[in-house]
């Protein structure tokens, strides 16, 4: 019979049960799918002031230590048939999944408490509307190009006082 081991698949072998895990019991550790990581898993260490997640690219180890301020908030992501609560960072890389595939009610509730005990907000990300989109800076283009602006501006003369100088010396 084959050793199974906690870095072997996405999910542990036997467990047919989607990710939930309990915001009263922390700290916890689990692993989670990641595309970039050997064998496509990576632990993950769920602190109340730090998650740590530990992963290995291309044979390299690495431990990325995070605190939980710098995670943005506590969002419902998915759409109607499967729904995810995740810790979201400002990185897609270093955001973390708390609850997969859950009744509606229970979303809403774990939602909460997650975000009570981060303190952090709760992100509706199925409302959010992409960013608009930004206009070119028409203050550029009123500007000099580049290589001219190396260029000394060339010093204009009042012509109008040597056209009375060239009137004087004609006349005399």
């Amino acid at each position: 019979m084959r050793r199974q081991t906690a870095t072997c698949g996405v999910n542990p072998a036997g467990s047919s049960r989607s990710l939930r895990l309990d915001p009263l019991s922390l700290p916890v550790r689990f692993d989670a799918h990641d595309p970039r990581a050997d064998g496509y898993t990576r632990q993950i260490e769920l602190h109340r002031e730090r998650v740590v997640l530990r992963r290995a690219v291309r044979g390299m180890q690495m431990a990325i230590n995070v605190r939980v301020s710098d995670f943005t908030g506590v969002a419902l992501r998915g759409n109607d048939e499967a729904q995810a609560l995740v810790l979201v960072h400002r990185d897609p890389s270093l955001s973390v999944p708390l609850l997969v595939g859950a009744e509606a009610d229970e979303l809403a509730q774990a939602w909460a408490v997650w975000s009570e005990i981060f303190a952090l907000p709760q992100l509706d990300e199925g409302a959010r509307k992409p960013a608009a989109r930004r206009r070119r800076a028409n203050a550029i283009r009123a500007r000099r190009p580049k290589f001219l602006m190396r260029r000394r501006v060339a010093m204009t003369r009042d012509l109008s006082v040597h056209r009375e100088e060239r009137e004087i010396i004609a006349r005399n």
